[in-house]
């Protein structure tokens, strides 16, 4: 820690690393409202959330363990998982009169294709505008989570490997997560608008 008179103390949460105030202030001076998107190993929590002098106000929230109620039943931890709950997301921002927003990744680095674009892109298909750029959103077939499968597959062949060992614990099998992901996203444009 620096010493002497002229040292600064920096916010809290800064110092705790969870607010950058220098993006934030460029996202809040844009008056839309922000697509917050923050990720852990497990989960992915997507929240749309509108700025006022009060403080912020949740608009319309979705995470990824809110799949299993409409029958995921892979990991809520990977990019399929994330695009769904952000579509989640998205559905129930316009449900609540919300056309667009601007994203907000928080202290994520912005990596091609991630989870974090995933869940951006899973918005955009709900029908939000959100100022984006095409090259960094994931490809289809990650989308689908057809690189879950072939992973697999590879892994699988390999005697003594301990990827996807926990796969005999759970009741699904990696093969149909391009099922789930076609049949999770249908099920969730099924929902009524009042219950979402």
């Amino acid at each position: 820690m620096a010493h002497g008179p002229t040292y600064r103390v920096k916010f809290r949460r800064r110092r705790e690393g969870k607010t950058n105030y220098y993006r934030r202030k460029s996202l809040l001076q844009s008056r839309r409202p922000r697509l917050v998107v923050r990720k852990t190993n497990t989960n992915t929590l997507v929240q749309i959330i509108n700025a006022s002098v009060v403080g912020d106000m949740t608009v319309a929230s979705a995470t990824a363990s809110e799949l299993s109620n409409h029958g995921w039943s892979a990991s809520t931890g990977n990019l399929p998982a994330a695009y769904l709950t952000g579509f989640l997301a998205g559905l129930r921002a316009k449900n609540r009169g919300i056309k667009g927003a601007i994203l907000d990744v928080g202290l994520n680095p912005p990596i091609k294709g991630s989870r974090i674009y995933a869940a951006l892109k899973g918005a955009v298909d709900a029908g939000l505008e959100i100022p984006h750029s095409p090259e960094i959103l994931p490809a289809d077939d990650r989308i689908s989570g057809e690189h879950i499968v072939r992973s697999y597959d590879h892994f699988s062949s390999i005697e003594g490997s301990m990827m996807f060992s926990k796969i005999g614990k759970k009741k699904t099998t990696i093969t149909t997560i391009p099922n789930q992901v076609d049949a999770v996203k249908k099920a969730l444009l099924e929902i009524p608008p009042a219950t979402l």
